[in-house]
C-alpha cells in the first residue's frame, strides 16, 4: 500500500494529510441507514391513532385500493407526512453540515443562527397579508425570510471590534431569533392568525400534503445535488480559507453557492415542518465522528441520519401520549439542548 500512496500523504504538513476519512464507515451508514430508514418509515406508517398491520401497508403502497379506508389513511395522511419528515430531516442536517464546514464554526445550525426564525417571520407575513397564497410562493418567502435572518445575525455579530467568534455568532443568532419570533407572534395576535402559525411554533409534520411534497421535492433535490458538487471545496474550506485559496479554490464563489444551498434547504424545511432546531447541530457532529472530515461523505451521510432522526422522532411523538401528538420540536430539543451545552463547554477555549 505504501508504494501506491501519494507523496502528499507522507508529508505531515500537506493539507491533504489533515483529511481523515473512513469510507468503510460511510458506506455502512449509507447502506444500513437506508435500510433502517425504510423500516422506520414502515413502522411510522403502521402506528398511529388507527394501527394498521405491516401487510396492509405493503398492499396499500404496491396495490392501492381507494375503496379501503386503511389504504386511504396510508396514502392521503401517513405516507406524505413520513416522506415529508424524511426530506425535512435531510434538509436540516445537510444545511447544518455545510454551514459548519464553510464557517469552521462548531455551533453553526439553521435554528441557532436565525434562519428558522427568519423563515417563520416570513410565514407570518404571508399568512397575515397574503392569505391563500400558493405553497410555491410560501416557500419563496421562506427563502427570503431565512436570508433576512442570516443577514441580521452576521451583521450584528460582525459589529464587534474583536471580530466574529463562534460565541458571538450564537449570541447574535439567539437575539435575532428572539426578535423575529416576537415579531411573528405579534403579527399572529394582531391579525388573528395564531392557529395558522401554531404548527411553526410547535414543529411537526402532521398535515403534510402531496401537493407540498411535489413543490418542495425539486428544490430539495437540486440543493442536495449542489451540496454534493461543492463538497470537496467545503472540505478544503473546513481546513482553513488560506489552505483552500492556496489550492486554487474560489472561496467567494463556493461560499455564495453554499449559502444559497443552505437558504433553500432551511427555508423549504421550515415552510413544511416549522421550528425544529438542533437537527443541523447534532447530526453533522455525529457524522464527522463516524466518517471523518471529508464532506464528500459527511453530506450524504448527514442526509440519511437526519432523515432517520426526524422519522423516528415523528414516530415517538405519536406513541408517547396517544391519541395526542407531542411536538417534534420538543422531542428533538430534549436531545439538542444538552448536546449544545456539552459542545459549548467542549469548545470554550475557542469561543
Amino acid at each position: 500500500m505504501s508504494s501506491q500512496a501519494s507523496p502528499e500523504k507522507h508529508n505531515p504538513d500537506s493539507p491533504t494529510a489533515k483529511i481523515h476519512t473512513r469510507p468503510w464507515a460511510a458506506t455502512l451508514i449509507l447502506t444500513g441507514g437506508v435500510l433502517l430508514l425504510a423500516l422506520g418509515m414502515a413502522l411510522s406508517i403502521s402506528f398511529g391513532a388507527a394501527d394498521i398491520k405491516l401487510s396492509v401497508v405493503w398492499k396499500a403502497i404496491f396495490d392501492f385500493n381507494p375503496e379501503l379506508t386503511p389504504h386511504q389513511i396510508i396514502w392521503e395522511i401517513r405516507l406524505p407526512r413520513i416522506l415529508g419528515g424524511a426530506m425535512v430531516g435531510a434538509c436540516f442536517a445537510v444545511a447544518g453540515a455545510i454551514m459548519q464546514g464553510m464557517t469552521r464554526n462548531p455551533l453553526a445550525d439553521s435554528g441557532l443562527l436565525g434562519l428558522n426564525a427568519g423563515a417563520g417571520f416570513a410565514l407570518a407575513v404571508c399568512f397575515a397579508f397574503f392569505p391563500g397564497l400558493p405553497f410555491m410562493y410560501i416557500i419563496m418567502y421562506s427563502f427570503l425570510g431565512a436570508g433576512l435572518g442570516v443577514l441580521l445575525v452576521y451583521g450584528f455579530g460582525a459589529a464587534s471590534k474583536s471580530g466574529l467568534t463562534p460565541l458571538r455568532l450564537v449570541l447574535a443568532g439567539a437575539a435575532v431569533s428572539a426578535m423575529l419570533s416576537a415579531l411573528s407572534e405579534g403579527i399572529a395576535l394582531y391579525f388573528r392568525i395564531g392557529q395558522d402559525l401554531a404548527f411553526w411554533t410547535a414543529g411537526g409534520v402532521a398535515g403534510t400534503k402531496w401537493s407540498q411534497l411535489e413543490v418542495m421535492f425539486p428544490w430539495v433535490l437540486a440543493a442536495l445535488i449542489a451540496g454534493l458538487l461543492i463538497s470537496r471545496s467545503i472540505t478544503l474550506l473546513s481546513l482553513g480559507e488560506d489552505i483552500a485559496v492556496g489550492l486554487g479554490q474560489r472561496t467567494g464563489l463556493i461560499k455564495l453557492i453554499g449559502l444559497i444551498v443552505v437558504l433553500i434547504l432551511a427555508g423549504t424545511a421550515v415552510s413544511v415542518v416549522g421550528a425544529v432546531g438542533f437537527v443541523g447541530l447534532i447530526i453533522p457532529h455525529l457524522t464527522r465522528k463516524l466518517v471523518g472530515v471529508d464532506y464528500r461523505w459527511i453530506i450524504p451521510c448527514s442526509a440519511v441520519m437526519g432523515s432517520l432522526l426526524l422519522v423516528f422522532a415523528d414516530l415517538a411523538a405519536r406513541m408517547i401520549n396517544p391519541p395526542y401528538e407531542t411536538p417534534i420540536g420538543a422531542l428533538v430539543a430534549l436531545i439538542g439542548v444538552p448536546f449544545f451545552l456539552y459542545l459549548a463547554r467542549k469548545e470554550r477555549r475557542t469561543l
